[in-house]
């Protein structure tokens, strides 16, 4: 599998990142190391949990279940050294972590402790903030984003807090890179200027929502990236299982996301089943189809070629998924195939 850098060349991972969020729901701990014993057989390295997984739906009682899964592994294995963990903490939320309460320079070391014991590990690869405290543009609310109410002040010290004990974090080798999830071009330039002013661990990337269907960070986080040395790493890259086609015309397969999400009172995965949504997986189909490409491995290799990326965050719910998604780990896609993706793009530029 394709290797890439973060953190300036300091950390090597892979391409297509694991993704945990439901081992321990959807997924039994067992699947969930089944999942990791495949992945590293196809050369994968890098994982990615949050303290607040699984999914489908997130209960305050088993938040952390997906890093215990992880930290299960490490246990029956002993295989710490083959793998890059990234894990995050929450930001403000209603009620799963801290009872609700997001974030600071004093709760961090505590969240810290707690992952590392689910984890079983005495360090973190890499660390995340999860969202903002002051407000995100995630999961649809680009839609009514308004930060005419943010006070740059305490967002500035709130910074200034977390950076202080992520300094201390990095120099005890709790931690040893500092990251992003969820945020924007002005807030990751205020992490990285701040961090500089201090001397203080600089952000390594940002775990943001990229696909075919969502190209938010094309142009103003590409750009800081791409000069500051920072590394996307996309969540979504088949927008929540629509990239697959198999909820096309209509269809919602037993056991799928959506008709566990339609259970728990989530019809439209997270907003992104929309009018528009469905034609612009028809017309990526067709591309697909056109080039003799499986539509699910032509998705992620777009997202795997995009020049800022530093890895490809999926989650699969059952091995069979998992096999058809490392079955083109290695796939590059043509310049006409590339060319006919941009015509796609161009005639469905924002289907949710």
């Amino acid at each position: 599998m394709r290797m890439n850098t973060l953190a300036n060349g300091a950390l090597e991972v892979s391409a297509l990142c694991l993704g945990s969020m439901t081992w321990g729901s959807t997924n039994t701990p067992e699947e969930g190391h089944d999942q990791i014993d495949m992945f590293l057989d196809h050369g994968g390295n890098f994982i990615d949990t949050a303290e607040m997984y699984p999914v489908n739906p997130i209960l305050a009682e088993r938040c952390g279940a997906s890093e215990a899964t992880i930290g299960g592994w490490l246990a029956k294995t002993g295989r710490r050294d083959d793998v890059v963990i990234a894990t995050k903490v929450s930001g403000d939320n209603p009620g799963w972590k801290r009872n609700g309460k997001g974030y600071d320079g004093t709760n961090l070391f505590q969240a810290v402790e707690e992952s590392l014991a689910k984890l079983n590990t005495d360090y973190i690869d890499v660390y995340q903030t999860h969202w903002p405290l002051r407000g995100s543009y995630a999961f649809r609310q680009n839609w009514t984003f308004d930060p005419s109410g943010q006070n740059r002040d305490e967002v500035e010290a709130h910074m200034r807090d977390v950076l202080e004990a992520m300094a201390d974090l990095v120099k005890g080798g709790k931690v040893r890179h500092f990251a992003l999830s969820n945020e924007s071009a002005w807030g990751t330039a205020q992490w990285l200027r701040i961090a500089r002013e201090m001397g203080a661990p600089e952000v390594v990337s940002v775990q943001n929502e990229y696909s075919l269907m969502h190209r938010l960070a094309d142009t103003d986080l590409a750009e800081l990236c791409m000069n500051e040395g920072v590394r996307i790493l996309s969540y979504s890259p088949l927008a929540t299982g629509l990239l697959t086609g198999k909820y096309q015309n209509g269809a919602v397969p037993a056991g799928s996301r959506l008709e566990i999400a339609a259970k728990n009172g989530y019809p439209d995965l997270g907003g992104r089943i929309t009018d528009q949504a469905f034609p612009a997986v028809g017309a990526y189909q067709a591309v697909a189809d056109k080039h003799g490409l499986d539509l699910v491995q032509m998705s992620l290799a777009f997202v795997v070629s995009r020049p800022f990326m530093g890895s490809t965050i999926f989650g699969a719910s059952s091995i069979q998924q998992l096999a058809r998604i490392l079955d083109g780990k290695d796939l590059v896609l043509s310049d006409e195939v590339l060319a006919d993706i941009d015509a796609a793009h161009r005639a469905h530029p924002m289907p949710f």
